[in-house]
């Protein structure tokens, strides 16, 4: 299959290229300090990753700690509601711990005890991303500081117990909007201070070379599964699959295991309450080329051309760019990014909830809405959805904001 001579045969081949760039985005944008830590990052994956033992044990891993495969589940209720079209999801709420993150949680905390590593340092914004690492150190004996904003420390206590539970320092962000951009800052600052002694483990498919590769490599399992699940319930493929995105972990993961198949692509940004800037968080949408935190993508930039301030009901979604192979599958054409709003979110979590007893972290909702929206719109076929994570967190914020409906 290709879109715009690009050859999905051999894809992942030839993306990222050696200096991590997917066509023209990615690459890595950080001090000659920080370039070295990168240096032995890339260097241990490619070695240490790719080795029989590393992956034998991770797949011990995955499957007797993390409990995969996840199910694919069909949502008949809903779909029977809806029109013909038959809606599924990819069950990533029932990973241990609640969502996709862990995937490459424990692929990266592996490394980190290869490597000699006796910390691992990332940031969190819905704080899945913190439960799943906090959860790898403490199964590996490392020690784990979580760098989370202000503002998402509110919204999201329930994780932020979680965390402290497992053991990790979670450290409150506090400048700037004190949501996900400024705890990577401070999270990035951090490693460059402790770097010979520490591991980064960044949450989605961000930053400089190679984090945006390993991340989407330890959750191409995803996109495997699911695969292979959905052609053994219905013996073909899906019309169609939806994943959120807001870094693009697990959407990154989904994507891959489809991209060279006749299955069309969507990924999901938050338009918040509109498309006026500070109101959304869809920079794939709105967004121009730029840098930030290490690596060139599409990003939402203010009047000095700076990060512009983003806002989403998902803590997980706002994030002022996305991952650069996101950028990279937009311009090629291969994967189509719409946008849903903060409204239809909110009624697909209650419907989800209501009509099939799973109830989505409202990250998750988002694909479910736009997969409501598509089986209004198409008059026969399937779609697929990544269920990215299950909504326990988003309870208490859920009921002060909208109430039980």
């Amino acid at each position: 299959m290709e879109f715009n001579h690009i050859n999905f045969d051999t894809y992942f081949k030839h993306y990222p290229d050696e200096n991590g760039y997917f066509g023209k985005y990615g690459g890595s944008y950080i001090s000659a300090d920080l370039q070295k830590a990168m240096d032995e990052i890339t260097e241990a994956y490619f070695t240490i990753c790719k080795s029989g033992k590393f992956i034998s044990e991770l797949r011990r891993i995955r499957k007797e700690f993390q409990g995969r495969p996840t199910p694919v589940s069909h949502l008949e209720r809903l779909s029977n509601s809806l029109g013909n079209v038959q809606l599924y999801v990819k069950r990533e709420d029932l990973n241990h711990t609640g969502a996709h993150k862990l995937n490459h949680c424990m692929g990266a905390a592996l490394l980190a005890k290869y490597m000699g590593k006796k910390k691992v340092i990332a940031e969190t914004g819905a704080g899945q991303h913190g439960v799943a690492l906090a959860t790898a150190a403490a199964y590996f004996g490392l020690e784990c500081d979580i760098y989370m904003g202000s503002v998402d420390i509110k919204k999201q206590a329930p994780n932020v117990a979680r965390m402290k539970i497992l053991g990790a320092n979670v450290v409150e962000v506090t400048h700037g909007l004190a949501t996900l951009k400024e705890a990577v800052d401070a999270a990035f600052e951090a490693y460059a201070r402790e770097y010979k002694d520490a591991i980064y483990c960044i949450g989605s498919v961000l930053g400089p070379h190679p984090f945006p590769m390993m991340v989407r490599d330890f959750q191409s399992v995803v996109g495997i599964e699911a695969r292979e699940q959905f052609v053994g319930m219905t013996g073909e493929l899906p019309d169609a699959i939806v994943a959120c995105v807001g870094g693009g972990s697990n959407a990154a993961g989904f994507f891959s295991g489809f991209l060279n198949d006749p299955v069309d692509i969507y990924g999901v940004e938050p338009l918040g309450r509109g498309p006026k800037l500070g109101d959304h968080a869809a920079s794939l949408k709105y967004g121009t080329e730029g840098i930030m935190h290490g690596f060139n993508s599409i990003m939402l930039k203010d009047e000095n051309g700076d990060p512009a301030p983003v806002y989403s009901v998902a803590s997980g979604l706002d994030y002022p760019s996305s991952g650069p192979e996101h950028a990279f599958l937009r311009d090629c054409g291969r994967v189509k990014y719409d946008v849903v709003n903060d409204d239809d979110t909110i009624d697909a979590f209650f419907a989800l909830s209501r009509m099939e007893g799973i109830i989505p972290a409202i990250e998750s909702a988002h694909a479910v809405a736009y997969g409501i929206q598509l089986a209004k719109q198409l008059k026969k076929g399937s779609v697929l959805i990544n269920l990215s994570g299950r909504g326990d967190k988003d309870m208490d914020y859920i009921i002060e904001h909208y109430g039980i409906r």
